[in-house]
């Protein structure tokens, strides 16, 4: 099979869909790999590295896209790539389409195979390409918070973990899944007093573990969200629903209680995030502020840190990558369910029924 890797196009997104190792595995296996020049860059990696790795640098991406018969990227197609996509043809990356209903669209009418790692399942119920950048973003989340804080950035001048004498920043996670565990982690070694609400008690207790009662866990209903996000000073949308637009849980009557200089991060916002008030942000204008709460909303958190992003994404996604094109996109989802569940759009058919849903749109489930 030929594999094309192109340059991503999101503004200020730095990640690449494969680093030089993954592509070497994929030429031991036979197949092709054409990179689109200076695609790696933003992570670090020269055109020379994938040339080593038996890659072929090719000018352009629309070359990329033409040539090859599968496309190993990192976000979703951008309305310049929208007409470089052939019927057929294998798109193997985040696409996050629930919130999306162009691209939906668009996808159909190409008659493209939508294979999304935010789908990519586990027999334990997990989300194993979805895990790595989740830990990555929930990790920033707070990064940028305790610098949204910052009177300068439009906060109320706190500081994450206060000093002797003065108070902590009260940091409030909604989800205690990857993102709000991870985000957890990073706010309690800042020093933050923490809250982390869930629906989940099985989940709670197993924070409560893990934190030895370093945080503060609450069942989640719309009753303790608002009391607690009155008083936060940081709240941490941190909410997955898999494959589906992210509830609101928040709402803006909840935001207009806030203090003046407060901040959330919604980390949902790819998925349409889980705070009323969430729009998408990029890095060059990651923040807005409404109902005087500083809103960080910025849609691929992880191409920040590209390198690391870059490298601990090519260790999930590599192994389906390789099945796919070894065995054929139906072939490997015949005998590997996590595939299965990773085909989104199908040849013209809405195959993953939680996009659907949340759309409004007919499905079907994949026959192969």
């Amino acid at each position: 099979m030929i594999i094309g890797i192109p340059t991503e196009v999101k503004i200020h997104e730095y990640r690449v869909g494969m680093v030089p190792w993954g592509v070497r595995q994929l030429v031991d296996h036979g197949h092709e790999v054409l990179v689109q020049a200076g695609a790696g860059l933003g992570s670090g990696i020269k055109d020379e590295a994938y040339e080593q790795a038996g890659a072929t640098i090719v000018p352009a991406a629309d070359e990329v896209w033409t040539r090859a018969g599968m496309i190993i990227k990192v976000k979703e197609p951008l309305p310049v790539e929208y007409e470089r996509m052939h019927e057929g043809q294998i798109v193997y990356t985040y696409f996050h389409l629930a919130p999306v209903p162009d691209l939906t669209s668009v996808c159909l009418e190409r008659k493209i195979v939508g294979v999304a790692y935010e789908t990519i399942s586990s027999p334990g119920g997990g989300l194993p390409c979805l895990k790595p950048m989740s830990e990555v973003a929930g990790r920033m989340a707070i990064q940028v918070a305790a610098r949204s804080l910052e009177k300068e950035h439009g906060g109320k001048g706190l500081l994450l973990g206060g000093v002797p004498g003065v108070r902590r920043a009260n940091v409030v996670i909604i989800g205690g899944g990857v993102v709000g565990t991870n985000a957890a982690k990073i706010a309690v070694g800042m020093g933050a007093r923490v809250s982390l609400l869930d629906i989940d008690l099985n989940r709670l207790e197993y924070l409560e573990d893990i934190f030895h009662h370093e945080i503060d866990t609450v069942f989640s209903n719309r009753y303790t969200i608002e009391e607690h996000v009155i008083r936060a000073d940081v709240v941490v949308g941190a909410v997955l629903v898999p494959g589906a637009r992210a509830p609101h849980l928040v709402s803006r009557q909840m935001l207009s209680r806030m203090e003046p200089g407060s901040v959330v991060v919604d980390v949902a916002v790819d998925q349409g995030g889980c705070i009323e008030t969430c729009r998408p942000t990029t890095h060059e204008h990651p923040t807005y502020v409404e109902e005087g709460v500083v809103h960080y909303c910025v849609a691929n958190m992880p191409g920040a840190v590209s390198h690391t992003s870059t490298y601990a994404l090519t260790n999930t996604t590599l192994p389906y990558g390789i099945q796919i094109a070894d065995l054929g996109v139906e072939e490997a989802a015949r005998r590997n369910r996590a595939i299965y569940d990773g085909i989104n759009v199908y040849k013209g058919k809405l195959v993953c029924e939680a996009v659907a849903a949340s759309q409004r749109r007919p499905w079907e489930a994949l026959q192969l």
